[in-house]
């Protein structure tokens, strides 16, 4: 049987490369959700992905959401809503977590900046360089590329650079019409079969090759 591809379903696609695994294969926790052949990149254990997803608390139910095809680089860092302190105080310390009685400054759940965040939602065909922090609540569209080093404060639209602390767009990857040709097309929900059949097109620097795909 000739190959199509590596199998999703295993920890690692390629066996020779321990240094990158398939997220989906190593999650435990419910409220982490990824796609298919989506990888983290790491020498120093990219089995342990969740370690990077911080400040995540049951209690508040927000969840990390991230499409097929995604490439993420090591050094990666979500940060989720349980990051957040109560803001509109005098002091931001959260005594009550320390207890021995100053649990009795529990802040009201509303005087939190939570609610307003949401789920944290990555796009498919998402690159992220290494050393990224994606702060609570963000979106980043589908084909979007974020720079190494760069802190997510605001969504990024579908296949456009950011870069840089705070990240902010560099540019477009293509032209709108080519944009929304390939939203439009979700080649990352296409069978395997029809990827492997259409990889040089995919893979092309001639970008204009993929709307001869039927």
């Amino acid at each position: 049987m000739n190959k199509i591809g590596p199998n999703p379903n295993s920890i690692y696609p390629n066996e020779n490369i321990k240094q990158v695994c398939y997220i989906k294969n190593v999650i435990k926790n419910p409220n982490i959700q990824v796609g298919d052949y989506t990888y983290y990149d790491d020498v120093n254990g990219a089995e342990e992905f969740e370690k990077h997803v911080t400040h995540h608390y049951d209690f508040l139910g927000d969840k990390l959401i991230i499409g097929k095809f995604c490439a993420i680089a090591h050094g990666i860092e979500f940060v989720m809503n349980g990051a957040n302190h109560q803001m509109c105080s005098v002091t931001t310390y959260p005594f009550y977590i320390m207890g021995n009685g100053w649990e009795k400054t529990t802040p009201i759940f509303d005087d939190l900046p939570i609610k307003v965040k949401g789920d944290t939602i990555i796009g498919n065909d998402v690159w992220i360089g290494q050393n990224v922090v994606v702060m609570p609540g963000i979106h980043i569209g589908n084909g979007a590329i974020i720079a190494a080093n760069s802190v997510v404060t605001k969504n990024v639209p579908d296949y456009h650079i950011v870069g840089g602390n705070p990240a902010k767009i560099i540019r477009k990857r293509f032209d709108d019409n080519l944009i929304q040709y390939l939203l439009a097309l979700k080649w990352w929900n296409w069978s395997a079969e029809k990827i492997f059949n259409n990889l040089e097109i995919l893979c092309s620097s001639d970008i204009e090759k993929i709307k001869n795909i039927e």
